[in-house]
């Protein structure tokens, strides 16, 4: 290499090294407020920005009418529709992993699979196979122990309970995950 050239490397070095820092401040800036802060922090903001309480609300709702719909004997649609939105809340809910904690991910992760078999079970069964509707009602209640505790979790890391209502909150309102 020519002395020319040697010295027109060197130059760049510094520019390469102040864009390198560059891009890693701008990417850790980037990181949303969850990946930030204590855990208990981490959880709070996750659980508000994911709504991840209204939907844990709902896969328990659901369950619940599942069962509600089997025991009053309600038609086959209505309840096929009732474990279908079973499976799909779960599978939404379960679109909103990982968490910052890993226990709580783990726990939820569970609980959504358990809640969308169960669904899909239930949605099959109906019509006539006993054995499907008989696994999806168990299935139905190990999601619901699953989701307790998770959310025996969420009060751990937070020192919170956190609110499950599948209500919304009047616009300009509070968004607290834990309903205070």
């Amino acid at each position: 290499m020519t002395p020319t050239v040697v010295a027109r490397s060197y130059r760049r070095v510094p520019v390469a090294l102040a864009l390198a820092v560059l891009g890693c401040t701008v990417l850790t800036g980037c990181a949303g407020q969850e990946q930030s802060g204590s855990p208990a922090h981490q959880v709070s903001t996750w659980l508000s920005g994911a709504g991840a309480g209204s939907q844990i609300g709902a896969v328990l709702a659901d369950a619940r009418n599942v069962d509600l719909a089997i025991s009053q004997h309600d038609p086959t649609g209505e309840l096929r529709s009732l474990c279908a939105l079973l499976a799909s809340d779960a599978a939404s809910g379960n679109g909103n992993l990982p968490t910052p904690d890993q226990t709580l991910t783990d726990d939820l992760s569970a609980a959504y699979a358990t809640a969308y078999d169960a669904g899909n079970d239930c949605y099959n069964g109906v019509g006539g196979n006993a054995k499907l509707l008989a696994t999806s009602a168990t299935l139905r209640a190990r999601a619901t122990t699953q989701m307790a505790a998770a959310v025996a979790r969420v009060t751990a890391v937070t020192g919170q309970v956190p609110s499950t209502t599948t209500t919304t909150a009047p616009p300009g309102s509070n968004d607290d995950p834990f309903g205070n």
